[in-house]
C-alpha cells in the first residue's frame, strides 16, 4: 500500500530537525489566558500580542461584546444551516446592510470565513472560457478559488502595472477577465499601487476584484482600504473581506454595485453549502463595522505606532519588508528558517509574540518575523516591543 503521507516527509524531517534544537514548536503555540487586545498569558508568562491581526482592538470592545451577548440569549448559539435554508436571521441581513453603509455598495454577502468567500466569489464569477488575472503573491485562498473554477489562471510578477497590461494585452479581446488583486499584501505589509492597476485592467475590458482582508477598517479615510486611499474604489466590481482582522469576528464577505450580484447567493456554492456564522458572531460583526465607521482617532493612532515601530526596528539594525512603513503589517526578514526560529523563540522568552512565516507562504522563499500592530498598543508598549527586539536580535547574533 502506499503511504499518501509519503509527499510530506521532507516537510516532517524539517520539522522534527527545528524541535531538536530545543525550540519550541511555533506553529503550535496556546494562549492560556487573553486579558485584551495586546496582551495574553502564554506558557504561564504574560506576554505582549504582536501578531493577532487584531488591527483596530475590537475583540474587547464593550459594544461589541453585549451586542454578542444579546444575540446568544435570544437566539441561540447556532443556526445549523445554510443561508438558503434556515441559516438566515435578522443579525445577517443587519450584518450585511452594516457593511453595505460602510463601503456605500448596493450589495453584500457574508460568507463564514474570509477563505470562503475568495473560494466562493472567484471560484462562480470566472468560468470555463474566462481568464483570471492575478498577482503572483496572491493568498493560498486566491489560488485555491481558481483552482476551484475552470478559467484560465495568468500571473503577473507582484505589484507590477507594466507586466499586467502586458499579460491583459495578450489575452483575447472578447474573452471575460477578472483580475484579482489585494490592497495589503499580509507578508510582507505592502501596499498595491491600484490606481494604476485598475486603469490598466479597465481599458482591457476586465473586472477587477480586490481583498481588503488587511487594509479595511484602517487604511483610508473612512476605513474602507487602499481603493478608497487611492480614490479607485467607485472602479472596483467587487471589494473582499474578512471580519477576522479589523472587526475583530469570524467570517468574511463580498460588496458590490453590480446590479446582477444577488444571484451569487444561488450558484455561489460555497456560500449555499456552508453553515451559516452563529447569531452572536453577526451580532458583534455588524456593531463592530458601524463602529469601525467613526474610528478616525484610532487609526491615527495604528499609524503612529507603525511609524514608530518601523522606524525602531530599522534603526536597530534589522532588514525589513518594506522601505517605510505601508500598513499594520511589519515583516522583518531573516537570514534562514533556523536563525528566524530561534528569534522568535527568543522574543517569547522575553515576553512578545509575532509570528513566524515560512516558505512556501513567503514570497522569494524567505523567512520572516510578521508583527501585526494594534490600535490598542499604546507608545510604551511600542517602546517596550523595540527593547524586547534588541535584546532577542543580539541573543540569536541577528544584529
Amino acid at each position: 500500500m502506499t503511504d499518501l503521507f509519503s509527499k510530506f516527509d521532507a516537510l516532517i524531517a524539517q520539522r522534527e530537525g527545528l524541535l531538536a534544537t530545543g525550540v519550541k514548536d511555533p506553529f503550535s503555540l496556546v494562549m492560556e489566558e487573553v486579558k485584551s487586545p495586546t496582551v495574553a498569558v502564554v506558557n504561564g508568562k504574560e506576554t505582549i500580542l504582536l501578531g493577532t491581526y487584531n488591527y483596530m482592538g475590537m475583540t474587547f470592545d464593550d459594544d461589541v461584546i453585549a451586542a454578542g451577548k444579546q444575540a446568544l440569549d435570544e437566539f441561540g448559539a447556532g443556526t445549523t444551516g445554510s443561508r438558503v435554508l434556515n441559516g438566515t436571521f435578522q443579525g445577517h441581513k443587519e450584518c450585511e446592510d452594516a457593511l453595505k453603509e460602510f463601503y456605500g455598495m448596493d450589495y453584500a454577502m457574508v460568507f463564514s470565513t474570509g477563505y470562503q468567500a475568495n473560494l466562493g466569489i472567484i471560484s462562480t464569477i470566472a468560468g470555463k472560457g474566462d481568464y483570471i488575472i492575478l498577482d503572483i503573491d496572491s493568498h493560498a485562498s486566491i489560488y485555491d478559488g481558481c483552482k476551484m473554477g475552470d478559467a484560465e489562471i495568468v500571473a503577473f510578477r507582484h505589484n507590477d502595472v507594466e507586466a499586467l497590461e502586458k499579460r491583459l494585452k495578450r489575452l483575447p479581446a472578447d474573452a471575460g477577465k477578472l483580475v484579482v488583486l489585494e490592497g495589503v499584501y499580509s507578508m510582507l505589509g505592502d501596499v498595491a499601487p491600484l490606481k494604476e492597476m485598475i486603469r490598466v485592467s479597465k481599458e482591457a475590458g476586465a473586472m477587477i476584484l480586490v481583498d481588503e482582508a488587511h487594509s479595511m477598517g484602517f487604511i483610508g479615510e473612512n476605513g474602507r482600504g487602499v481603493a478608497e486611499e487611492q480614490g479607485v474604489l467607485d472602479d472596483v466590481d467587487f471589494i473582499i473581506g474578512t471580519f477576522s482582522k479589523s472587526v475583530g469576528t469570524v467570517g468574511g464577505f463580498c460588496v458590490s454595485n453590480h446590479p446582477k450580484f444577488e444571484i451569487m447567493r444561488l450558484v455561489c456554492r460555497p456560500y449555499v453549502f456552508t453553515a451559516s456564522l452563529p447569531p452572536s458572531v453577526v451580532a458583534c460583526s455588524a456593531t463592530s463595522i458601524r463602529k469601525l465607521m467613526h474610528n478616525h482617532n484610532k487609526r491615527a493612532h495604528l499609524w503612529e505606532n507603525s511609524k514608530s515601530l518601523h522606524q525602531g526596528l530599522r534603526d536597530l539594525g534589522f532588514q525589513l519588508g518594506t522601505p517605510n512603513a505601508q500598513s499594520a503589517i511589519i515583516a522583518v526578514i531573516m537570514p534562514d528558517l533556523e536563525k528566524g526560529a530561534a528569534m522568535w523563540a527568543a522574543l517569547l522568552e522575553n515576553g512578545l509574540y509575532v509570528n513566524l512565516a515560512r516558505p512556501p507562504a513567503t514570497p522569494a522563499g524567505m523567512t520572516l518575523l510578521r508583527c501585526s500592530l494594534c490600535a490598542e498598543h499604546s507608545s510604551a508598549q511600542v517602546a517596550d516591543i523595540l527593547d524586547r527586539f534588541e535584546r532577542a536580535g543580539k541573543a540569536v547574533g541577528i544584529i
